[in-house]
């Protein structure tokens, strides 16, 4: 293996946990690391996107990319088609090689078996996996509407790493002709088959670290007066088309949806605000007198360089003007540069400046006291107690108040580090009873989001199930159980709860009591051997739930999202205890 990548791969298995690993499947974690990061900013665990085991039909990684956002059961994938009336939807084929060679063998049989995956006939020629079973329904339910995909096919991205440098011309008229026969399946708007030597994954490695860097011009701009906290800052005007391919879309085009983590709300589709943006910009006329019709938007940036008439920004946020800047990207085709956006750019590293900046701007718009409470005075706080909050290294967590908060950090293990989205299921399941509706995401936030986040709640409960996410991560991770009860942990961490503390009627509103409640979870889940015995006694009773399950012919990525299964569970547990 070349030295380089040899070096990068020792740094990232010490990072994600997997020095325990064989090379070859840390190396299929790493590219799919790397690979995954050009299609979705956020957060992610690369090894729930591997299928391992046989029968993968050369797939050594997937995940269906849908605005922006990554899945990979077909529940997800259903609901997040059907909540885009035309979205834009990307297949991501990951196969990763230690070998210091491309094989064109390799591309044509990669290519013959998608062909059959992704085709529109509804038998497979070959056994196949769980995982790759699972594809194959995403793939159905994508095409399973073809409404929604009347303006925009899927896209078909096929990577194939290895640890070589010389692509031979062979190998890319393989791929070129790889590209070719999928294409003819007349399912995809583009099929992009591409070879990733160390270099080019050195380089993506690097990227999928760092932070999000944009240069943006903005000739017409002035500078503000001085003010308290504040570094820099200016007022001007940048050309619509500028602001959409130079800030808000990625390299592989899909929105930058981490830049608005610190609007109060997300995108809120076509209501009748955001209609009469998408009909001022598709109005010849209008769209010339934009920026005075639009209150346009407000960045804050806590790197910035002023260069001649650039400005260069790096970790930055959108603090308002999410709905402006979703409807300028779905209407970017319609851009000219007579559209003008009207731009405050806010140079600051004074946390309680850049808190105050965002609840001001956001005042401005009808939002909810309850809404603004939610903001990050509470995830900052949950920031300070995971990292701060514990008397010793081996008990901090680090929670991701920001996207790639803590990417590139040496200081701190990436296995440690717990995304918003990830904490809010572990808190879900392990204390609000619902490790089935996890599943189901965006449903189970629409009806119990408003009990996540709420001032005054005691941070203890969100930083036990943190710890009790990362214990079983990490059970997983280094195999101490088989990776195949993924599907079922947050039903783990229910089962964990019921047997440590028992059922909960109502939560404690305070700190001192929460504690109390926490401690037997923490004693446990911080001691690996405790942990893992106590794991290694509630998985018969999930094993036996899954058996009767697969009895009345539901595979597990199913059965783990209905509170049949969870039920179930949960009576087998309390019958092995009689």
């Amino acid at each position: 293996m070349e030295t380089v990548i040899q070096s990068l791969l020792e740094a990232f298995q010490t990072d994600q946990g997997l020095s325990g690993r064989p090379q070859d499947e840390a190396f299929e974690v790493f590219a799919t690391f790397c690979v995954l990061n050009t299609f979705c900013n956020d957060t992610f665990d690369p090894d729930t996107y591997r299928t391992g085991g046989g029968n993968d039909l050369g797939i050594d990684a997937y995940a269906v990319v849908i605005e922006g956002q990554m899945y990979r059961e077909p529940d997800d994938v259903r609901a997040a088609m059907q909540a885009s009336k035309q979205p834009r939807v990307q297949f991501v084929i990951i196969q990763a090689k230690t070998s210091s060679r491309f094989e064109g063998k390799v591309i044509s049989d990669l290519a013959e078996n998608l062909s059959h995956l992704c085709g529109p006939d509804q038998e497979l020629p070959y056994e196949v996996s769980d995982e790759v079973s699972g594809l194959r329904e995403c793939v159905e339910v994508v095409f399973d509407d073809p409404v929604r995909l009347a303006g925009r096919l899927p896209e078909l991205h096929v990577r194939y790493v290895t640890t070589g440098d010389q692509i031979a011309k062979m190998i890319t008229q393989k791929a070129r002709s790889a590209e070719k026969a999928l294409g003819r399946l007349n399912r995809f708007e583009t099929v992009d088959v591409r070879c990733v030597n160390w270099r080019e994954l050195r380089t993506l490695y690097g990227r999928a670290l760092s932070t999000v860097r944009v240069t943006v011009p903005m000739p017409r701009q002035f500078p503000l007066p001085e003010a308290p906290g504040v570094k820099q800052s200016f007022v001007g005007l940048i050309s619509a088309p500028t602001l959409v391919s130079e800030m808000l879309v990625d390299d592989a085009g899909n929105l930058r949806q981490q830049l608005f983590e610190s609007n109060v709300r997300a995108f809120q589709g076509y209501n009748a605000v955001n209609t009469g943006i998408r009909e001022t910009l598709r109005d010849p006329v209008k769209r010339q007198r934009f920026a005075v019709m639009n209150n346009g938007i407000t960045i804050v940036a806590r790197e910035m360089k002023l260069v001649g008439e650039k400005f260069v920004l790096d970790d930055f946020q959108i603090v308002n003007g999410c709905q402006t800047c979703h409807v300028l990207f779905h209407e970017r085709d319609q851009l000219t540069d007579e559209v003008f956006v009207s731009v405050h750019i806010v140079h600051s590293t004074d946390e309680d400046v850049i808190q105050g900046i965002v609840a001001a701007t956001n005042q401005q718009t009808p939002v909810s006291d309850e809404d603004l409470a939610a903001r990050e005075d509470f995830h900052k706080g949950l920031e300070d107690h995971f990292a701060l909050g514990r008397t010793t290294k081996e008990h901090r967590l680090f929670y991701e108040r920001r996207a790639k908060q803590y990417s590139g950090n040496k200081d701190v293990e990436q296995t440690r580090v717990i995304s918003r989205g990830q904490l809010s299921r572990a808190y879900l399941a392990m204390f609000l009873d619902e490790p089935a509706r996890v599943g189901r995401y965006q449903e189970l936030i629409k009806a119990r989001g408003k009990e996540l986040f709420v001032a005054g709640q005691p941070q203890v409960l969100y930083y036990t199930a943190a710890v009790t996410w990362y214990r079983l991560e990490w059970l997983i991770r280094n195999q101490h159980i088989a990776r195949g009860y993924r599907p079922a942990q947050h039903h783990l961490m229910a089962l964990i709860r019921e047997r440590l503390i028992g059922p909960i009627r109502k939560l404690p509103g305070n700190d001192r009591a929460a504690e109390k409640l926490c401690v037997p979870i923490l004693e446990v889940m911080w001691d690996e051997a405790k942990a893992e015995k106590l794991v290694n006694e509630l998985l018969p009773a999930v094993q036996r739930a899954i058996d009767a399950e697969k009895k009345a012919g539901v595979p597990l990525s199913q059965a783990v999202r209905t509170t049949r299964f969870a039920e179930r569970a949960r009576r087998e547990l309390n019958g092995a205890r009689r």
